[in-house]
């Protein structure tokens, strides 16, 4: 028997080996670097109303630069990158003013969109100012909303998406609870107000998710990542009422977008 042939050929299949699993790894390296178009759609969640830092150049729009649309691609380094996310969004705004950078070339969506159309801003002023039995039953006319009307409007933008950018990765996230009940505030709405707004949310969330799945979308919940992070919670991720700035009450703070909805995300993406 020749020794010094055989441990020739054991060194040329270990190396052999050993080669094939670097080719391996270095193929599904180039596979997860490969280059992605990435447009970030939506309203207010998106853009980033809350977080500061803003964009100049994004106007009433307020894109912030603390956005985890913004924080993503910064981690991420996407080959392309178009953020048209803007405040007070409706749907019928994503699909007039938002769309333009949706292509087949588009690889990852995101959005958040509905909460405007059910009438988020009206629903708070009215839980703020007026009396618990109003707040109840502006809050009960949203949910009917979306029970009615916001399906057929989430149709149309998904409907839009996809045939802008069929081939694409399409996130819709949701929209965190307000409150944390039993919490620490001691003085604002009732308890029976704050547990409605937060059943309005997973009412609204569940709405969101169906229609995002009913299209093939994934969707992100943060509500998982706010818990323990709700106004009342003691170290909040959302501005309550802020008077000075009355446009980013109810919205997540820059902690809010790093911490809650960019992991929501990235788990999507």
């Amino acid at each position: 028997m020749n020794v010094s042939r055989i441990m020739a050929f054991s060194t040329s299949l270990l190396l052999g080996a050993t080669l094939a699993v670097a080719g391996a790894g270095q193929a599904q390296a180039a596979e997860s670097a490969a280059p992605v178009d990435y447009v970030a759609l939506g309203d207010s969640y998106s853009s980033g109303v809350g977080a500061g830092s803003y964009d100049g150049a994004s106007g009433d729009c307020k894109r912030s630069n603390r956005a985890f649309p913004r924080l993503w691609a910064n981690a991420n380094s996407p080959s392309s990158f178009a953020f048209t996310a803007c405040s007070g969004a409706i749907t019928s705004d994503v699909t007039g003013k938002q769309l333009g950078p949706v292509t087949s070339a588009t690889d990852l969506v995101s959005i958040s969109i509905g909460g405007n159309d059910a009438g988020f801003a009206d629903v708070m002023t009215t839980c703020v100012l007026q009396s618990e039995t109003n707040c109840v039953n502006r809050v009960n006319q949203a949910k009917a909303f979306v029970d009615s009307t916001l399906p057929g409007r989430l149709d149309g933008v998904y409907n839009a998406i996809s045939s802008r950018a069929p081939a694409a990765q399409v996130v819709v996230l949701g929209y965190p609870r307000f409150y944390k009940l039993g919490g620490s505030c001691l003085a604002g709405l009732t308890e029976n107000e704050r547990r409605a707004i937060n059943g309005a949310a997973d009412h609204l969330n569940t709405a969101v998710a169906k229609r995002a799945a009913n299209h093939g979308f994934a969707f992100a919940d943060v509500v998982p990542y706010f818990t323990n992070h709700e106004i009342c919670s003691g170290d909040s991720w959302l501005h309550s009422v802020n008077w000075l700035n009355i446009g980013e009450s109810y919205h997540p703070t820059a902690n809010g977008q790093s911490g809650g909805y960019l992991p929501a995300f990235d788990a999507k993406a």
